[in-house]
């Protein structure tokens, strides 16, 4: 066993006895899902930009940037900072005032318990896949540093993942956060360094750079297709039950805004790290075959044997932050939404149960889409999405008026997905994602006016 595989498994082990550890201190549902809603600023802020900051970001977007310059990082991680962003802004405190213990909760208080139950079945495979991208992910990473199969990786990264998540819950999540957070800020600013002197200096580096690949916004992109690009990401990560799960487990609604906030914020900051190294990746691995192995074939190529160890490491903790946050958020609606509708008098240990199990049972589906997948941002994009217009248009509608019922909500989350599937799918168009947006909007809107107002103000 070399340096490099005994590495990763006793960061992968560590991570698995901090579950353990935590699992003493789940005695109940919101404890499991919601970790007692004792997050503060510090440890809530470390966990949403470590949730986020995911395979994607490290291979996904160096790729892009390596293949096609500054117009590949449009969506990552422009747009998605944006998203995350706008999330502490506008709806983390308003989402977290509601007193609910998922994002599906809303959607029964405000509406009905029908609606909850169609949001929770069109939110739970938008994560599955973010999992499956990330597993993914790991694989890549796994098979560049230790020299095996992927299918092989795969199957380790999921055992390890669904092992250390189901033990521990979204406590052991956040503490596992800021442990990955220190690491994967370390790793990447010490490749970055290593990288940027093999170049002869940033000023070297960047003059090297052709004038054409600096270009954000391509003068060939359409406006809708512009509009395409940023509205997936920024919607998506508004709805995505990862991101709002950590929110509701804050312990204010002020905590809840700010950490949101700051969370996006060093995600941006440290997100163009890969950008740069993406940037020159053509100067340090020229002949390299596959764009998705730049950022670990940098590290590999330029690093000691000791710190590149200590990089695979940080990679690691990119990709386990965000599976199992993703795992977490769709196992703990699976289990709180659906399955335990069915048994309402449940006990608290029991809903522990069925939540642990909801989890491991989501981690073999995303291992099995991880294994049919080309491409990690192909696999993003999809899970970004999947069924989110509608699920956004009657968020927002929700949470900010009294328009609209039962029936406005299922009309906007049906047109939403049905328009995007059938624009991305059928007929090919340029932006199905906006029409989607348009098409949830317009059916909120005209079919409200044939209910009642809520009672209450949202």
């Amino acid at each position: 066993m070399n340096a490099t595989v005994a590495g990763i498994i006793g960061y992968v082990g560590l991570q698995i006895l901090v579950g353990a550890w935590v699992a003493r201190r789940v005695a109940t549902e919101t404890d499991y899902i919601l970790a007692g809603r004792s997050l503060g600023v510090g440890l809530a802020a470390a966990s949403i930009f470590a949730t986020w900051f995911g395979a994607e970001v490290v291979i996904g977007a160096a790729s892009r940037v390596y293949t096609n310059g500054l117009s590949g990082a449009q969506a990552e991680p422009f747009a998605y900072a944006l998203g995350v962003v706008s999330m502490g802004l506008f709806f983390a405190a308003r989402l977290w005032r509601r007193g609910i213990q998922t994002f599906a909760d809303f959607f029964r208080f405000r509406f009905s318990g029908r609606v909850e139950r169609l949001a929770a079945v069109l939110l739970i495979p938008g994560s599955v896949l973010w999992a499956a991208a990330q597993i993914r992910g790991f694989g890549q990473i796994v098979g560049s540093a230790a020299d095996i199969e992927l299918e092989t990786a795969l199957t380790l990264a999921v055992i390890a993942v669904v092992a250390y998540t189901v033990l521990g819950g979204l406590l052991a999540d956040a503490y596992n956060d800021a442990i990955q957070s220190a690491v994967i800020v370390a790793g990447l600013f010490g490749l970055c360094w290593i990288a940027v002197a093999e170049v002869g200096g940033i000023s070297a580096g960047l003059g090297k750079i052709e004038p054409s690949r600096w270009v954000l916004f391509p003068a060939d992109q359409s406006l809708l297709a512009l509009l395409e690009k940023w509205a997936i990401p920024i919607c998506g990560s508004v709805v995505a039950v990862e991101l709002i799960s950590r929110i509701l487990a804050c312990r204010s609604p002020e905590v809840a805004r700010t950490s949101a906030t700051i969370g996006g914020l060093c995600y941006l900051l440290i997100a163009l790290i890969p950008v740069t190294l993406g940037f020159m990746g053509p100067m340090l691995v020229p002949d390299i075959a596959n764009s998705e192995q730049i950022v670990p074939e940098i590290a590999q190529r330029h690093l000691p044997p000791v710190l590149y160890v200590v990089f695979i490491g940080a990679l690691i903790s990119a990709v386990l932050t965000t599976v199992d946050s993703a795992l977490l958020a769709a196992g703990s609606m699976l289990s709180h939404n659906l399955l335990l509708r069915l048994r309402p008098g449940a006990s608290e240990r029991t809903k522990v149960a069925v939540a642990r199990a909801s989890v491991a049972m989501l981690g073999v589906i995303a291992y099995l889409l991880a294994l049919r997948a080309t491409h990690i941002s192909d696999l993003v994009e999809l899970a970004s999405a999947f069924a989110s217009a509608g699920i956004f248009v009657t968020l927002v509608f929700g949470l900010f008026t009294r328009l609209g019922g039962e029936l406005s909500a299922v009309a906007a989350m049906a047109s939403g997905a049905l328009v995007w599937l059938v624009g991305s799918h059928v007929f090919d168009i340029e932006a199905p994602y906006v029409a989607g947006l348009a098409s949830a909007a317009l059916a909120y809107i005209v079919v409200a006016q044939f209910e009642p107002r809520s009672e209450a103000p949202a």
